[in-house]
């Protein structure tokens, strides 16, 4: 066992750290703030950590950076007006729809006036517009002179927009555009960021937690050639892996042959092939995980001799002698400790009995219930069909939908039982 644990440690992917950041649409709002020739750098780092950016500017923040240089850093077009005057073909700029797609929008530098105007709730230019637009988390970075920071009336401005909900990212101590040296300076960049992740990762549902998922089918071998296997593409493990990982959870993927391709980098994976390597794997990391989602086809028999050579086609039939796997899904609920355990049951009758007997036998936590006899579930299909059976064996059925939103279904179910 020690020699195959070090066999599975070799096969964890190793990355840098990624940001919570990736993949994430990223709003940024620019005032007219002399901390405003930062931004170039800001949006570098945006598009370092992964995200999409969107940049919206008052006009006269264009004086302190040009939109050619953002909109090259950002590869997209920067808005500042609803629409050009000078250009009778130009689209109108709708505030509604940047900030409809923004996950999170964030103003910096936000100077004095803006923070008024974000306060009061006054509207004349886009990025005001697009802020009483948006439905996502805003972060507003205050650029000003010392004085301005500390005047009465910007101190109950700040209080009511985090009294909104808006998330205020703190001014420096520095040397001000003033030549006085005190509280005012815009956040660097690197604090931004730095700040951004913090937050939002105290936020994720299922931070610090640890998740181990299986997927994929396994192949069991004949001979050197041939195997039994089943049609499983690994497509539900896949997007269960992904979605835990947004959702801030350490995960570690057991994954059968699949051509399925992991969207967040920081998901550790496991590749094996048989049903015998994934028992190891999975087994071999199961103490050290918070939650073990067992979403893998795995299979329940496999040849009682595995033949050196390849078979050759001679004899009009073939005796296979077949022997049961060892059951992965019963192994880890004999050892369960903390762990939440999630079983799956593909079932093509008496789909609520099995899967309930399947529940107690097993000594899991829930288990989601796959019928084939449901158009559009199963195997090799982007959508999947689910009903979910808690240790209680409360039924929750769900509607046909694609297999990411099944995902989040699963671990929201997973989240509600074990904050409970």
């Amino acid at each position: 066992m020690i020699e195959f644990i070090t066999e599975i440690q070799k096969k964890l992917i190793k990355t840098n750290k990624v940001s919570v950041l990736s993949g994430k649409n990223i709003l940024l709002g620019i005032t007219a703030g002399i901390a405003a020739y930062k931004t170039a750098h800001l949006v570098r780092l945006f598009i370092k950590a992964g995200a999409n950016v969107q940049v919206v500017m008052t006009p006269a923040s264009k004086d302190f950076v040009t939109p050619l240089t953002l909109s090259t850093l950002s590869k997209n077009p920067v808005h500042s007006t609803f629409f050009d005057k000078e250009d009778e073909n130009e689209e109108w700029n709708n505030h509604v729809d940047l900030g409809l797609w923004a996950d999170y929008m964030i103003v910096a530098p936000t100077t004095a006036n803006t923070i008024s105007k974000m306060a009061n709730g006054t509207c004349d230019n886009l990025l005001l517009a697009v802020y009483l637009s948006a439905k996502c988390k805003v972060y507003f970075a205050p650029a000003m002179d010392l004085d301005m920071y500390k005047h009465q009336t910007t101190k109950k401005n700040i209080e009511k927009l985090i009294g909104f909900g808006n998330v205020m990212i703190p001014p420096e101590v520095g040397e001000l555009a003033s030549g006085l040296v005190g509280e005012g300076r815009m956040a660097e960049p690197e604090n931004i960021i730095s700040f951004m992740e913090k937050d939002i990762m105290a936020s994720l549902p299922l931070r610090n937690k640890k998740i181990m998922i299986t997927a994929g089918p396994t192949y069991e071998a004949i001979d050197p050639v041939r195997f039994i296997g089943n049609h499983s593409s690994g497509k539900m493990g896949f997007e269960l892996a992904n979605t835990a990982a947004e959702l801030g959870a350490e995960v570690t993927l057991i994954s059968g042959p699949s051509c399925e391709k992991l969207q967040n980098n920081s998901i550790k994976r496991v590749d094996i092939v048989s049903a015998e390597d994934m028992y190891n794997a999975a087994n071999s990391l199961y103490n050290d995980v918070d939650i073990a989602i067992l979403a893998a086809a795995v299979a329940d028999y496999k040849p009682a001799i595995v033949q050196a050579k390849k078979i050759k086609k001679e004899e009009q039939q073939l005796t296979i002698e077949l022997t049961q796997t060892k059951d992965i899904l019963a192994s880890l609920g004999k050892v369960k400790n903390n762990q939440f355990l999630v079983g799956f049951a593909l079932e093509t009758d008496n789909e609520l009995e099995n899967a309930k007997s399947k529940l107690r036998r097993k000594n899991l936590d829930m288990i989601i219930l796959n019928s084939l006899n449901d158009k559009g579930a199963g195997f090799k299909s982007a959508t999947n069909k689910i009903t979910i059976i808690d240790a209680k064996e409360q039924v929750k059925e769900f509607e046909l939908k694609t297999k990411k939103e099944v995902a989040a279904d699963i671990l929201n179910e997973i989240i509600k039982k074990i904050n409970a």
